[in-house]
């Protein structure tokens, strides 16, 4: 996932896409802890777009309040 097509999201579909990407890498830990993980890979790249999208909503945060502030 790239942080081009994570920005131009609306901060529901933020809020669900975490949620999604949260719950897959629960799923995931799990599969590895019954060793059944297929790509243990997915978990980093997994993490790392939780991580993308945590910076993305903090980023909107700060510009909404910055907007309100500048008022």
């Amino acid at each position: 996932m790239r942080a081009q097509e994570i920005r131009e999201k609306t901060s529901e579909e933020l809020a669900k896409e975490l949620k999604d990407l949260q719950k897959e890498l629960f799923h995931l830990r799990f599969q590895l802890a019954i060793n059944q993980l297929d790509n243990p890979t997915r978990i980093r790249a997994v993490k790392k777009d939780i991580a993308r999208v945590k910076t993305i909503m903090r980023e909107k945060e700060l510009n909404n309040s910055a907007d309100v502030q500048g008022k």
